[in-house]
């Protein structure tokens, strides 16, 4: 690690690159669930898609002692209208990276086709009350959106999942990514945790790797805490982490802090 730094409440992390991110990443998740499976017998974890897990979920492979057979997995976010066929849907990017190669005990899907979404937010939440998920592995969006909560974020809702409706800056970063060819293609509408749900877990561990999101990072970190960067809200937030490469934390000047 080359920097550990406090701001207000939050610790962040900065690691020598974005694969060192990921496996200390790795090596923290495999510790909170394997004690709190010692523990209660189970555990549930939100895990969130993206390139910003990529290195994570490689280097999850390489903890074998994760029981995955007493793990329920959720994730984050899925689009309004889209089936886990597409390639851009993020119940099946879970299904895939996931439930294929770490076989958990269950994986709960958000059903982005549902035929009733108030129905599929309800079944969802009553799925989050159940588990009580121990650990949230999420990233942050170039907007500084959490999940996909983007400016301005409620920060105080009483619902654990909702519709949000995705800004531009959102979308175009969905094109970027190469999830779709055009803007026309990224759906208006999607479902998400909200940020109170995101947070509601124990243990959250925020991945920000690449230069892309250094301003989302700067902005988070120096400028007020306010719904116009939702992320922003993790510094009022002690059991949080937020673990940095060189080039996502470019902008902080973290060589001329004293740690």
């Amino acid at each position: 690690m080359i920097a550990t730094l406090q701001y207000d409440q939050l610790v962040v992390e900065v690691h020598e690159s974005n694969t060192a991110l990921g496996q200390a990443a790795a090596s923290t998740f495999a510790h909170v669930v394997q004690h709190a499976v010692q523990a209660q017998g189970e555990a549930a974890v939100i895990l969130a898609t993206g390139n910003s897990q990529r290195t994570f979920i490689e280097a999850i492979a390489d903890h074998p002692e994760i029981p995955w057979d007493h793990i329920t997995v959720f994730h984050m976010d899925e689009y309004i209208g889209m089936s886990t066929e597409h390639p851009a849907s993020f119940y099946g990017f879970m299904h895939q990276r996931i439930a294929e190669v770490f076989h958990p005990k269950a994986l709960f899907g958000i059903h982005g086709d549902a035929p009733n979404i108030d129905a599929e937010l309800r079944r969802y939440t009553d799925l989050l009350l159940e588990h009580h998920p121990v650990i949230t592995v999420m990233g942050i969006g170039e907007n500084g959106h959490l999940a996909f909560n983007d400016p301005p974020a409620d920060f105080h809702t009483p619902d654990l999942i909702h519709v949000v409706t995705l800004d531009e800056i959102c979308r175009r970063q969905q094109v970027g990514e190469g999830h779709f060819h055009s803007l026309d293609e990224v759906p208006a509408q999607a479902m998400s945790l909200t940020i109170p749900a995101l947070l509601k877990s124990q243990h959250v561990l925020t991945l920000v790797p690449e230069a892309r999101k250094a301003e989302a990072v700067r902005a988070a970190l120096l400028d007020p805490v306010s719904e116009y960067c939702p992320a922003s809200i993790l510094r009022t937030q002690a059991h949080v982490r937020l673990l940095l490469d060189p080039d996502s934390a470019g902008l902080l000047h973290y060589d001329q802090i004293e740690n």
